[in-house]
């Protein structure tokens, strides 16, 4: 309701009727079913624009303003991987050196309806790479560490745990050759031992679905065909 207050008011304040209906018309929005006989600029553009989706509203507010103030209404836009997906969202914190290890327990956690992000492997070569990494982050349900050697002393893998904790959401560390470090090491830790990253992903899953943080998000979560093949010889 805020959003939607503050763009009818921001269309009212900018656009005569007539410019209204070629706004609209320009991003494709139908206004054929709009009531008649409006009075006020204002009560018109709330009645096209309660009609519209989020993502839609979001395009709208970026096209009048790409620095509008409206941070504390707009949802966080997702990472390019996480767009128009019901799948629940764990972001995968690895070092670089240790790609193929994310994208396999990102493969394995498909079966669960959990969709991984693995920085160096979902972010579009034209994407601006760090903006990818933050809207992951702000859009994440969960964060899942890969604690390998080296992890501690990478300023990203580090950052990318403070931004979780600041956030409150679960935490999962995975100790592969590394214990956690700092505030990190007070939450849930799951050591690697001789499991296989199919028994871990199960373990992983285990752990949200008993979580107060996550287990309603992970039961709303939806199945999406995923586009590896289990079979698929990638170390871990």
């Amino acid at each position: 309701m805020d959003l939607l207050d503050k763009l009818s008011r921001e269309l009212q304040s900018r656009y005569t009727f007539t410019d209204l209906d070629v706004f609209f018309k320009a991003l494709d929005v139908d206004i054929s079913g709009v009531r008649s006989g409006h009075n006020s600029k204002y009560s018109y553009s709330k009645e096209i624009l309660a009609g519209l989706p989020d993502p839609r509203l979001e395009q709208i507010a970026r096209e009048l303003d790409p620095t509008t103030p409206l941070g504390s209404v707009l949802a966080p836009q997702p990472p390019r991987n996480w767009q128009d997906t019901t799948q629940f969202r764990l972001f995968i914190s690895h070092i670089s050196k240790d790609k193929l290890k994310a994208t396999h327990l990102k493969v394995c956690m498909e079966k669960y309806h959990i969709s991984g992000f693995v920085a160096h492997e979902d972010i579009h070569p034209t994407l601006e790479w760090q903006t990818e990494i933050e809207r992951g982050l702000n859009t994440m349900d969960a964060l899942i560490s890969i604690h390998t050697p080296g992890f501690a002393q990478s300023n990203y893998t580090q950052q990318e745990l403070g931004f979780a904790m600041g956030r409150g959401c679960k935490i999962i560390c995975l100790e592969m050759g590394e214990q956690p470090t700092g505030f990190a090491s007070k939450h849930q830790s799951l050591p690697r031992r001789s499991r296989t990253a199919e028994q871990i992903a199960e373990e992983v899953e285990t752990l949200l679905r008993e979580d107060d943080r996550t287990k309603n998000r992970l039961e709303m979560a939806q199945p999406k065909p995923s586009p590896y093949d289990l079979d698929d010889d990638i170390p871990f």
